[in-house]
């Protein structure tokens, strides 16, 4: 807090130096432009113009801060059609997700800058490491389904494509601060120099997010920053990024009973032990630490008005651990050989991983043609260890910090890609591109799971191939496409795997047709989709004993829907913009292998699969798939008062692939709303010696209020199946399965108020 409070007077100060200058200062819009254009080269590539083809959506920077309070960017995005944000702590400041078209996180590619953000082993972004990045953000582009072909992660069900902030003409700092229910503040500092003449431009911001979360215990201590240097000449930029967080949260990824659910809503069984006394207590340092820094530097050059180039090198280090307390634990799973000898311990579960490389792309452009070469080779080392670190009791002596196991994932990543958009007639264009990829994967070492040891060597040589057509005229769009896409199994899809589940690549072919038209006041559109699977990896509803959710490869399954948007201007200070999604989500004769509790061992079979029976489901629902979404985004503005309105409608949703209703998660509503006044108090393009002590700008001043109506819902969730036997006729029936779920509940009616000060 003392370096925050540090940089807040900094800013201040820096502010009254910048405005000390009598001179007038005013926009240069050529050279303005011309900056801009240099900062798109570094995306052009990873959001290249395909006239409509795709399902894709771009949020601006100012659409990020309408509701940016210190939540993570999912829920910032809820806008986004067939979008659904999930948190543990139930505000959206832990640990975050999101699912696009039910596809989860770790099948989502990720790219800050063109520079892939996925974690290599598990495919997923941790949101948390990097909290209030969106204050750095200048937009950021979805593509749902396959989208155009980027690097790092598979796009296997939707791209993010982030830019950064650019540096702006002139020198600025902000400062803001916001407060809220359950102890949530956030404090953020940023300043920048601005474009100097000598053409370098300085930027920086620092944010602190602490929240006790919705749930019990459920803390978020985290930081946040971002830097960058940019040198800006006639036809080059180079530029330097350095951003990343630090996080501490305490473990929320546990869920709550249903039985709880409806006497404490609120209630966390994290940590939870019975101590000497014989009295329910709660260990104080459950909790999951750890630090993020990425580090980019990026050319760009623009040799004519034809060509360009952008090229990116980049160094991610990420470490950290988790501590838990484990109740009754069975020693012998922590190497301990005591035959059948339990006792209360605390553990530490460590990651420390390198991830770098470097990822280029050669632009050409005309009237006529827009095309693109280029591709990246990275590559990933970690290391991953568990030490027990207490023991409640044991008749043995033990070292200090006993490490039980350790292993380490190394993962090389290459690919390339070149796609061009042509205008072959007026308002007609085809689209084309091809990706190839290829990936070396290996594990070696002792696999935390169950201690056997674990030499895994994977490679993958995949080609995704796309392609598109489109006609554009006086508003109208209409558009086909293809693509198929391949993704490799995650580090958890191999190490988690039974005996009999060695996890397969997975394979889909997405088909994308639709229709929009624009008006100068309306639009509307219609995106439908067939997503075709093969071995798709599904989430099974069950989860590993770190909060990570197993999955198992089925032979046939599909999604495919209709995404429905329409937005109308209906005063110059009243906008409504609405999306809907509706969708079939389904597995083709799904079959799974279920605890049986009262098995007959006697039978091979199911000796073999450890008391667990084979049932038939037939066709079946995908879970975590609703097949209703729906939002809607009421907007005013004027003369400095603002209010949003955001709703967001989400579907039922099977927490696992049987479609039982008694593994579900219902369907839910809910609505914030924003408030916020701006006070202006001098020009943002003029500034004179008339008004040079006036060094704030702006000041606005915003309340939200978020889950207005006071919704009791989840938004997330887990189930665990199982017999109790077989009927009376000797059958594992579906009817008859039994079920343990847990969910996330989420934070009912919170206000968060504050303001930001603009110099």
């Amino acid at each position: 807090m003392k370096k925050l409070l540090f940089t807040l007077v900094a800013c201040l100060a820096t502010c009254l130096a910048l405005q000390a200058d009598p001179v007038v200062k005013y926009y240069n819009d050529s050279t303005e432009t011309q900056h801009a254009d240099l900062e798109e080269i570094t995306i052009t590539s990873t959001r290249i113009n395909n006239s409509g083809t795709l399902a894709k959506q771009e949020i601006k920077s100012e659409a990020l801060q309408l509701t940016n309070t210190g939540v993570n960017l999912p829920f910032l995005l809820q806008m986004t059609p067939s979008l659904v944000a999930t948190s543990d702590d139930g505000l959206g400041i832990g640990y975050t997700y999101f699912r696009i078209r039910g596809t989860d996180h770790t099948r989502i590619n990720t790219t800050v800058n063109g520079v892939p953000l996925n974690d290599s082993e598990s495919q997923t972004v941790f949101w948390v490491n990097m909290t209030d990045i969106a204050s750095s953000t200048n937009s950021v582009e979805v593509q749902r389904g396959v989208g155009t072909s980027t690097n790092g992660a598979a796009a296997f069900g939707a791209s993010v494509n982030m830019q950064t902030a650019k540096a702006t003409s002139e020198p600025y700092a902000q400062l803001a601060f916001n407060g809220g229910m359950y102890n949530t503040f956030r404090e953020e500092a940023k300043i920048g120099t601005g474009i100097m003449p000598s053409g370098f431009a300085f930027d920086a911001r620092v944010s602190k997010v602490n929240s006790d979360g919705y749930l019990e215990r459920a803390f978020s201590d985290l930081l946040s920053y971002y830097a960058s240097g940019a040198w800006y000449g006639d036809q080059t930029m180079v530029k330097l990024l350095f951003f990343g967080g630090n996080e501490t949260t305490y473990m929320a990824w546990d869920g709550v009973s249903a039985e709880d659910l409806k006497t404490n809503r609120r209630y966390n069984p994290a940590g939870q032990y019975i101590d000497d006394e014989g009295n329910i207590a709660y260990y104080d340092n459950q909790t999951d630490n750890y630090a993020q820094q990425h580090l980019q530097l990026h050319a760009t050059h623009k040799f004519n008005a034809n060509w360009d180039l952008n090229a990116a090198l980049h160094y991610t280090h990420g470490a950290g651990y988790y501590e838990q307390y484990k109740c009754d634990a069975k020693l012998p799973d922590y190497g301990l050989q005591i035959t059948d000898y339990k006792s209360d311990l605390v553990r530490q579960k460590h990651l420390g991983n390198h991830f770098y490389g470097g990822v280029a792309a050669v632009n050409y452009r005309n009237s006529k043609v827009q095309a693109s070469l280029g591709g990246g080779i990275n590559n990933y080392n970690g290391a991953h260890w568990g030490n027990v670190i207490w023991l409640r009791n044991y008749p043995l002596p033990i070292e200090k910090d006993y490490e039980y196991y350790r292993n380490r994932g190394d993962k090389f990543d290459a690919n390339v890609y070149i796609k061009a958009n042509w205008e072959i007639l007026k308002g007609l264009n085809l689209y084309g591109d091809l990706q190839y990829r290829h990936i070396d994967y290996k594990i070696k070492g002792i696999n935390d799971e169950d201690l056997s040891e674990i030499d895994l060597h994977k490679k993958y040589n995949f080609f995704n191939p796309k392609a598109g057509i489109s006609y554009v005229n006086k508003g109208h769009t209409g558009y086909f496409n293809f693509a198929v896409a391949n993704r490799e199994p995650s580090r958890s899809n191999f190490t988690e795997a039974g005996a009999n589940d060695i996890p397969l690549p997975e394979r889909m072919y997405d088909y994308e047709f639709g229709y929009q038209y624009l008006h100068k006041r309306f639009g509307v559109g219609a995106n439908f989709y067939v997503m075709d699977y093969y071995n798709q990896l599904v989430l099974t509803g069950q989860y590993s004993d770190v909060g990570a959710y197993l999955t198992k490869n089925v032979d046939r399954s599909y999604r495919m829907g209709v995404e429905l948007t329409a937005g109308v201007e209906i005063t110059k200070w009243l906008r409504w913009d609405v999306n809907a999604t509706l969708s079939m989500n389904k597995i083709i004769d799904f079959t799974d292998w279920v605890d049986d509790w009262y098995a007959n061992w006697e039978d091979p079979v199911v000796a073999e699969h450890g008391g667990q029976v084979l049932v038939n489901y037939s066709t079946t629902d995908i879970s975590f798939s609703p097949n209703f979404i729906a939002g809607s985004n009421i907007q005013f503005d004027y003369k400095g008062f603002q209010a949003n309105l955001l709703t967001n409608y989400v579907g039922k949703q099977y927490l696992d692939n049987t479609s039982n209703r008694n593994a579900m998660l219902d369907d839910y509503c809910v609505s914030n709303l924003r408030l916020a006044y701006t006070l202006q108090i001098t020009d943002n393009k003029v500034q004179s010696t008339n008004n040079r002590y006036q060094f704030i700008k702006s000041i606005t001043f915003n309340v939200l209020l978020n889950n207005l109506f006071n919704t009791r819902y989840e938004s997330n969730g887990g189930v665990y199946g199982y017999f109790e036997g077989a009927n009376k006729n000797g059958d594992y029936l579906p009817e008859n399965q039994k079920y343990t779920p847990w969910f996330y509940a989420q934070a009912g009616i919170n206000v968060h108020a504050g303001f930001t000060i603009n110099f």
